[in-house]
């Protein structure tokens, strides 16, 4: 018998998800200590944050009854990801200072202690308590490129899924000729 619901809503064990909760954790400290209260720019960068999570949570979610929902989401997060990158490149630009390399060991080391699947805001918090701007904005550029790299590959994934497996009409409609084959 065809299943019609597919498992859905395994979000906390995307790597997306854990680094983008990673992101929104030192987005929201960033803007306490380095963004003025109340300045709209803050609202829009912890929002882009909280996006960029929260949709891989809802497209996982929806993922059960619509895959086009979940690639969706994913892109909306992706998108999101990418405004917040863009806030923090007009940061340091504005501000005068400098974007590291990419292969610079200060990108080097936080891309390392970064890669580890089990990665938590713990792995950066004495950084973002401790260090300038200029360096918290810098290792915020590094996470969000792995994360974004992260959702490009699932959304290219979701994509083939999708061309292999259909969707839930497809599905629905192959449980129904299926209960009706069965039932003569």
């Amino acid at each position: 018998m065809t299943q019609i619901i597919l498992p859905h809503g395994g979000y906390r064990e995307l790597l997306s998800y854990r680094k983008s909760e990673v992101v929104y954790d030192l987005t929201f400290r960033f803007c306490q200590r380095f963004i003025s209260r109340g300045d709209r720019t803050s609202d829009q960068m912890v929002q882009a944050a909280r996006s960029g999570k929260q949709n891989i949570v809802e497209g996982s979610q929806a993922a059960g009854t619509s895959k086009e929902t979940e690639l969706k989401l994913t892109s909306v997060a992706r998108a999101s990801l990418e405004e917040l990158l863009q806030d923090y490149y007009d940061y340091l630009r504005s501000h005068g200072f400098s974007v590291w390399e990419k292969q610079s060991p200060e990108a080097l080391y936080v891309r390392k202690v970064a890669s580890r699947p089990s990665v938590t805001y713990e792995a950066f918090r004495e950084f973002v308590e401790t260090r300038p701007a200029e360096i918290i904005a810098n290792i915020a550029i590094c996470l969000i490129h792995q994360t974004n790299y992260l959702l490009d590959r699932q959304i290219q994934k979701l994509e083939k899924d999708f061309l292999k497996e259909g969707g839930i009409r497809e599905r629905m409609t192959q449980a129904r000729l299926q209960a009706r084959s069965r039932g003569r």
